[in-house]
């Protein structure tokens, strides 16, 4: 009897740190993006960050950040990226009323190790 607990014991263990290395990894291809000189009323600008799944699970993109401000506008798969698989994160940036340099940034929170990974923007609005 003891034999046989100990066997389940340590098959469940064995279970659980096999799905604990299980890991989804979000890999860009670049994270940031220069709009350079746009103008402010030239309508919306978009930003395109293309990634890969370079974990072993499945990976889930929780939420992107809009950066503070309502004049950016994050879109990105809701769906599980399976392992190997890419998809793309799209920021629309609109420069209506702004002038001058702007650098923003927003969160990309997911499934990973590293929970949060920052996109970033920037580029020089003229009226």
């Amino acid at each position: 009897m003891k034999r046989i607990l100990f066997t389940l014991i340590m098959a469940i263990a064995t279970s659980m740190a096999i799905i604990a290395a299980d890991k989804a990894e979000i890999t860009f291809d670049t994270v940031k993006h220069d709009f350079g000189t746009i103008h402010a009323g030239g309508g919306t600008v978009t930003a395109t960050y293309r990634f890969t799944n370079t974990g072993t699970a499945p990976l889930v993109i929780i939420k992107v950040t809009n950066g503070g401000c309502g004049c950016t506008t994050p879109s990105y798969p809701k769906a599980p990226i399976a392992p190997g698989k890419s998809g793309e994160i799209k920021i629309t940036f609109n420069p209506s009323g702004r002038q001058g340099e702007f650098n923003r940034e927003v969160k990309v929170t997911a499934n990973t190790k590293k929970k949060r990974t920052s996109l970033y923007f920037s580029g020089t609005i003229i009226p």
